[in-house]
């Protein structure tokens, strides 16, 4: 495990320590003028909502103060509404609603960390992708499970055992699909390079080991500034895989980037 520096661990824990900074009466309405313009004529789908602009709405309950804080309670009671609003959910393709379903499980309201402890996986990350670059190059794993009856992976869980275990950070966990894992690893330029075919799909499968069952994928950004592994102020991605039972999490951190001093 590595020395975490106090200025980057109190910096996660700030991000999901405070549920009152929350503020529902700016990200519901926020939600709903996005969702009336989501089925505007203009709109991709028509009248019908499609996942890139649901997850576009959604967006107001985690950045609904301009930093990730994730959901209050009265932001959970009025999706819980959504959620059993059968035109409104009738009005989501069916992509859409699976991403309004993960949203709602994964921003529970829980604002108190279940115990979740990672551990470095054995073997490099090119050995575990079966390829070497730049991704397994920058990429750094670990994996751990919450005993059994402490609690699931949710946001506030996932977001502080990055922090703890990895350092940086971090902003909210979204979900996202395999399609969209496979262009999140392929596309991102990692230090001016782009991954290879074959590291892309060594990590999917060794990712989806994890979450195949589950379909439980997520992903966030985090930047640190001159975090204890660099003397640069640094940025990337970290996908977590989920397990069935939302007990055991597997997660791949990659450093994409160096960057300047604000």
């Amino acid at each position: 495990m590595k020395t975490l520096s106090m200025t980057s661990l109190l910096g996660g824990l700030m991000l999901f320590a405070a549920p009152a900074f929350a503020t529902s009466t700016t990200s519901i309405p926020a939600f709903e003028a996005s969702i009336t313009a989501a089925q505007g004529p203009s709109s991709p789908g028509g009248t019908t909502i499609v996942r890139s602009e649901l997850r576009t709405a959604l967006e107001a309950f985690v950045y609904d103060t301009g930093g990730p804080v994730g959901v209050d309670s009265a932001e959970r009671a009025y999706l819980t509404t959504r959620l059993n609003d059968t035109p409104f959910q009738q009005s989501l393709t069916g992509t859409a609603a699976k991403y309004y379903a993960d949203f709602y499980e994964l921003n529970d309201a829980t604002f108190t960390s279940h115990p979740l402890y990672q551990g470095s996986v054995s073997g490099t990350a090119a050995s575990l992708f079966g390829a070497t670059g730049p991704l397994a190059s920058n990429a750094d794993i670990k994996e751990g499970y919450i005993p059994n009856g402490q609690g699931i992976a949710n946001q506030t869980t996932l977001g502080t055992a990055f922090s703890t275990y990895f350092e940086p950070p971090v902003g909210p966990f979204q979900p996202i699909t395999v399609k969209e894992l496979i262009e999140r690893l392929g596309t991102t330029s990692i230090k001016g390079s782009i991954p290879s075919v074959d590291e892309v799909e060594g990590a999917v499968a060794y990712i989806t080991q994890i979450s195949r069952n589950s379909n439980r994928l997520y992903a966030a950004d985090w930047t640190c500034r001159r975090c204890s592994f660099s003397p640069w102020n640094t940025r990337g991605y970290v996908i977590a895989a989920v397990s069935t039972d939302r007990r055991f999490v597997r997660m791949v951190s990659v450093w994409t980037a160096d960057f300047g001093d604000d």
